[in-house]
């Protein structure tokens, strides 16, 4: 499997520079004042955090649906720390998942999370060459929907 994306500077903008992914959506990137940009958008660096929080949490939205769970909301709050010196790799990742919904088993939830990070999440999967990937979570609970 492949994928493209195409990378545009916006020289007008300083440091900014605007992705066209494969799919056809587009996504900007800045950097920070102190290195020519105007922060603008995100940097690229936290694109790279955020879509990794994305990915987990995706896998553990779908692995509790496909198991006929009443998942209502998943959030996942991720904090990580780099290394000091160039290349400025992620050395430690802890993603916090709180996961919501109506009557979730525990175990259920914990498992799905366990799958996410030993067989699906391709994101943490390529983070863990480089960084500590340690994850926690909390369930709240939500009432099922009333029908109308």
């Amino acid at each position: 499997m492949t994928m493209e994306c195409t990378i545009n500077w916006l020289p007008a903008t300083g440091m900014a520079f605007v992705a066209e992914t494969g799919s056809g959506h587009l996504l900007a990137m800045d950097g920070a004042p102190e290195g020519g940009g105007r922060n603008l958008a995100p940097r690229p660096m936290e694109v790279v955090l955020a879509g990794t929080g994305v990915c987990t949490a995706y896998d553990v939205v779908l692995i509790l649906k496909r198991g006929r769970h009443d998942v209502r909301g998943c959030q996942v709050k991720l904090t990580s720390e780099r290394a000091a010196t160039a290349p400025k790799v992620f050395t430690r990742i802890h993603l916090h998942f709180v996961v919501s919904g109506n009557a979730l088993d525990p175990a259920a939830v914990h498992r799905a999370i366990e799958l996410s990070h030993e067989k699906y999440c391709s994101a943490t999967a390529m983070l863990a060459k480089t960084a500590e990937i340690t994850h926690s979570h909390e369930i709240v609970a939500s009432e099922p929907s009333q029908a109308a």
